[in-house]
């Protein structure tokens, strides 16, 4: 049997966000992934190869080639697919659009940790940059908070008020740091190398949920930040040692491992929580392998209708 290609535009019409959450959630419950990353590079040009291997799931390798230079001729600058292989006998059941998975896992690993550590009662979300990634976030919790009024805010206006242009009643802020006392939940997505975020800036009740920054040199939040708020991450093992935004703050002894208080293989044994409706949260989305096989392995039950 030929193994089916799934394009962006039919898979995701299939996709609902709150049914990915519980795929995320039952997928965590398994044993721990076996992750392994491989880079290739010709000049600018990038072939990056991500596999993860979860017993009782299967097995997926996310690969991406990165040519900046297409841009110049009209062309994506990132390709890529999915190959998803059955875990009894290792053949291969789907490929998968690169941007299909990369869009659901990434925005809805942060709407689970949302989910689980956010207000109940949360309406203001602020978005912190005005990519693509800000437009998928605005789905999400969108979808997960149905009462949520949007703001976003961006370093270059322009860009903010045509994110919001797209979205009927998400508001334009030109104060980040009043934008940031109002909200109940800020999502920052951007790619910047220094905090945009001040932990003097926070109260009480708020969950903080952190994407963008992806390199070791890469942070959206200060020190405060991080000594304020209650930490997770979606995996230690794809954040700690990886990601600046938790690693700079460990090496400098802002925080240490042990502030750390769980991850989502927590979520089933319950320290992976609010505990109260007053204290500050933190999520550190840093993605991750075992992630783009939990929401392949969704995608294609999704398109067998199940």
């Amino acid at each position: 049997m030929t193994a089916p290609v799934i394009p962006f535009a039919d898979g995701q019409a299939r996709l609902d966000w709150l049914d990915l959450t519980g795929a995320l959630e039952a997928g965590h419950r398994l044993p721990r992934a076996e992750i392994g990353d491989t880079f290739l590079r010709r000049g600018t040009d990038t072939l990056l190869s991500r596999a993860a291997w979860i017993d009782g799931m299967g097995i997926a390798v996310k690969s991406a080639t990165v040519f900046p230079g297409n841009t110049d001729a009209g062309k994506p600058s990132i390709n890529g697919g999915v190959n998803l292989y059955s875990d009894s006998d290792g053949v291969l059941e789907a490929i998968i659009d690169f941007h299909l998975v990369t869009k659901w896992k990434t925005a809805g690993d942060s709407l689970l940790g949302a989910l689980k550590l956010a207000r109940p009662d949360s309406r203001r979300i602020l978005i912190v940059g005005a990519g693509t990634m800000s437009q998928n976030l605005i789905e999400a919790y969108g979808a997960g908070f149905p009462e949520a009024q949007f703001t976003v805010w961006n370093r270059t206006r322009a860009r903010a008020e045509a994110l919001a242009a797209a979205n009927p009643g998400v508001r334009v802020a030109d104060d980040l740091q009043a934008a940031v006392g109002s909200a109940d939940i800020v999502a920052s997505a951007t790619m910047t190398t220094e905090p945009v975020l001040r932990g003097q800036w926070l109260r009480p009740g708020q969950h903080i949920d952190l994407i963008g920054a992806y390199r070791a040199d890469m942070r959206e939040a200060d020190d405060e930040v991080l000594r304020r708020a209650r930490l997770f991450v979606d995996s230690r093992k794809t954040t700690v040692g990886h990601i600046g935004e938790i690693q700079t703050p460990l090496e400098t002894g802002v925080i240490t491992e042990a502030d750390i208080e769980g991850d989502y293989y927590d979520i089933s044994g319950g320290e992976f929580r609010r505990q109260s409706a007053d204290e500050i949260t933190l999520l550190k989305n840093g993605g991750g392998a075992h992630l783009d096989l939990m929401t392949s392995r969704y995608i294609l039950q999704a398109w067998q209708g199940g």
